[in-house]
């Protein structure tokens, strides 16, 4: 299986470059497993424009190789790469479930609901052997804490048992993200991903199961996947889901080298034209980090996209049922249930 990046650039933060990473061929590159003990697990998110306070990450890499994530720049901090070490270099933070139960337990802690996943995918791969995500969320649920988790992978149906429960006491919202139902391009795309169709039996299930789902189109890629902003935000609505939000793509720092690599490998009768509308999303630049203007873009293509949305809202999700309110009240302090808890 083909992964994304197709080569690594040079690490901002680093002077020296690694040649012999030249002569590795990228679908070939092997999975380096890195355990770490992290500091700390629940971190504030800095960011006027995202709904949460909190997020929370228990692997740094992904294996899934999207190849406009916004986590690649942060792999950087690590000492790695943005590109195909993103891929192949996963950190597996070994005291996650530890260091959650510790914060939870702090009699300073005030119960929000915590974003799992907000920069890597939590049902990454590897977590099929770690099983931190699933760890996780039975803390959460036994201190009766929120949680809002966002993937793109079948691996969430594996605890369909824990998100019930958590449901049953308001205590999950799930995003899945569907970037395209074209598989050839979502091959390319997102190569190490549950297809679109399986994306959306996900939504099904979890739907039954009486769990809260809506869906993310993100991002969407002027020239490559944006026309499917309508298709999709259908074919999740007809699958169960009570709500829809989406991205326009933004390439900070390395990701338009890399993006732009993988572009005109793959697409180079319009590579050129698709940066030219990314570009003319973000008032020029290929990148944007200005809060308020980042995620939905600028501009004339970036309003024409917007009202697309809001049509697509009006259309199909108007008499969707909505996410329901978390329930903050059932907090149980160091996990342990109160005297005047309700079941």
């Amino acid at each position: 299986m083909r992964r994304g990046a197709r080569h690594n650039p040079p690490n901002r933060f680093d002077p020296l470059a690694y040649a012999y990473e030249a002569a590795l061929a990228p679908d070939s590159a092997p999975i380096q497993v890195i355990r770490v003990k992290a500091r700390r697990i629940v971190n504030v998110i800095d960011s006027p424009d995202l709904p949460l306070v909190y997020s929370m990450n228990p692997y740094a890499g992904c294996e899934h190789g999207c190849i406009y994530c916004y986590a690649r720049n942060s792999h950087e901090y690590w000492g790695f790469s943005a590109g195909i070490d993103f891929e192949t270099k996963i950190l597996v933070k070994e005291n996650a479930v530890l260091l959650l139960r510790a914060q939870l337990s702090d009699p300073k802690w005030r119960p929000q609901p915590i974003m799992l996943a907000g920069n890597t995918d939590c049902y990454q791969p590897l977590e099929r052997d770690f099983r931190l995500t699933r760890q996780i969320l039975e803390v959460l649920l036994e201190f009766r804490h929120p949680v809002c988790i966002i993937t793109k992978s079948a691996l969430i149906l594996r605890d369909i048992d824990i998100l019930s429960e958590l449901s049953r006491l308001n205590l999950v919202h799930v995003y899945i993200s569907v970037t395209t139902l074209r598989e050839t391009l979502r091959q390319r795309l997102e190569p190490r991903t549950a297809t679109g169709a399986r994306r959306l039996e996900v939504i099904q299930r979890l739907t039954a199961a009486g769990v809260p789902v809506g869906v993310m189109v993100a991002p969407l890629i002027p020239g490559l996947n944006a026309d499917e902003l309508l298709p999709i935000m259908a074919a999740a609505r007809a699958a169960g889901a009570r709500t829809a939000a989406y991205t326009i793509v933004r390439l900070n720092g390395a990701i338009a080298e890399i993006f732009a690599t993988w572009l005109r490998t793959y697409f180079p009768d319009r590579a050129e034209k698709v940066l030219r509308q990314i570009a003319a999303c973000h008032g020029g630049q290929l990148g944007d980090s200005q809060w308020g203007r980042r995620l939905q873009g600028s501009g004339p293509l970036a309003e024409a996209i917007q009202q697309t949305f809001q049509a697509g809202l009006a259309r199909y999700y108007s008499t969707a049922p909505p996410m329901p309110a978390y329930d903050l009240s059932r907090f149980r302090r160091g996990g342990q249930p109160s005297l005047f808890e309700t079941p």
